[in-house]
């Protein structure tokens, strides 16, 4: 049987790279992609392509590359995203955007970009990678859940949208996970006399603290193949420690006001 061919965006760090690896190791045919090609000139893991999710064309020209050495595509999991933290009031719009940009539309127009091919075939797959933060508005880092929460919700609409052709989409929500991810975040910068000074810098000592401390990429990996081999994969999953998964259960059962107790105790 022809292997499967699977793109992964991010690719070439943190979970991308993890997920990529492994499915390298199950026989699957890996393309991962990075916005920049030529860092990564050593890279022998599994196949690099070039494309910087912000930018369709950058999209289109991947997407074209991989189809044309393979004329399929049969899985695509939307891995790449961008970090961010700060007080929504001080977090400069320009970066608003790009979170959304990286973490919202640029998964949107990927499976745009091959949502055709994967309707042609009438066979594919499609998995995106959202986060345990995006099920709750966290403080300091409401631009980064309100991102990944957006994708989680139009997930559920592109699977009935596309559930008569073939196609199944499915969703990944992590929790923390010892990755690179904070040396490419971005911060907004801690203003000193600011009226979120001392809130907001206990805060960036946390995120830091929870990441070094995080859950292996390679259970996302296994999660990922998981997927991939299931006949009729649900719509949601989560993979992390216990307590992040149980918060989302938290938040359906518990009043609104001891929810935001909890998140404020656990946040800060």
């Amino acid at each position: 049987m022809k292997s499967k061919i699977v793109l992964i965006t991010g690719g070439s760090t943190g979970i991308g790279k993890a997920i990529g690896i492994y499915l390298t190791t199950k026989g699957f045919t890996v393309y991962g992609t990075t916005r920049t090609i030529s860092k990564y000139q050593d890279f022998s893991d599994f196949q690099l392509l070039e494309m910087d999710v912000r930018a369709p064309n950058s999209i289109q020209a991947a997407i074209s590359e991989l189809l044309k050495k393979e004329g399929r595509l049969d899985v695509l999991v939307n891995n790449a995203g961008v970090g961010i933290t700060g007080p929504i009031e001080e977090t400069p719009n320009a970066e608003i955007l790009n979170a959304f940009d990286t973490n919202f539309n640029g998964p949107l127009n990927v499976i745009k970009a091959v949502l055709p091919q994967m309707r042609l075939q009438n066979n594919g797959l499609i998995i995106n990678i959202t986060s345990i933060a995006g099920y709750m508005g966290l403080p300091f880092r409401g631009i980064y859940s309100a991102t990944k929460g957006a994708l989680e919700i139009v997930t559920e609409s592109l699977r009935l949208e596309t559930r008569d052709f073939g196609i199944n989409i499915a969703c990944i929500a992590p929790g923390d996970f010892a990755t690179n991810i904070a040396s490419g975040r971005y911060h907004s910068p801690i203003v000193k006399g600011s009226p979120y000074e001392e809130a907001y810098d206990k805060t960036l000592k946390r995120i830091d603290s929870t990441v070094e401390g995080g859950g292996n990429p390679l259970d996302v990996a296994r999660l990922v193949h998981k997927i991939i081999t299931t006949e009729n994969p649900r719509i949601h999953y989560k993979v992390g420690s216990f307590l992040q998964k149980f918060s989302v259960v938290l938040k359906r059962i518990l009043p609104d006001a001891w929810y935001e107790r909890l998140l404020l105790n656990y946040s800060t």
